[in-house]
């Protein structure tokens, strides 16, 4: 068994085009190599992630702030404790509300290929 308590855990700026700006911040949970990625992945207000798939799917655990979770039909409002699946495949964002930070814990498959749709 690993215990891991988040404020021990370094907190690395994730530089990609991935992102509409600068301030995201990802903190790894999972050991690496594991079946899963498990990450604690941090927005500045108004940033967010670009519209992208999971091979495998995804689950969300909001932590902190409020945040935006949108498909191609649907965008949801989320805040602390709200917990989102997405389905594999699904076209996606989540990132933060304009006047917010916002922090959430991912969960995928480790083996499974994300794919940027949104350039």
């Amino acid at each position: 068994m690993k215990v891991v308590n988040t404020s021990q855990v370094p907190k690395n700026q994730m530089a990609s085009p991935m992102f509409t700006g600068p301030e995201v911040y990802a903190q790894e949970l999972s050991p690496q190599g594991y079946e899963f990625n498990c990450r604690l992945v941090s927005f500045g207000k108004g940033v967010r992630n670009k519209f992208h798939t999971h091979a495998s799917g995804q689950i969300l655990i909001v932590t902190s702030g409020k945040g935006i979770v949108a498909t191609e039909t649907e965008k949801r409002e989320v805040t602390v404790g709200d917990v989102i699946f997405i389905e594999p495949g699904e076209v996606h964002w989540h990132g933060a509300t304009p006047d917010s930070e916002f922090a959430h814990i991912y969960v995928h498959m480790g083996s499974a290929p994300s794919t940027q749709i949104e350039k």
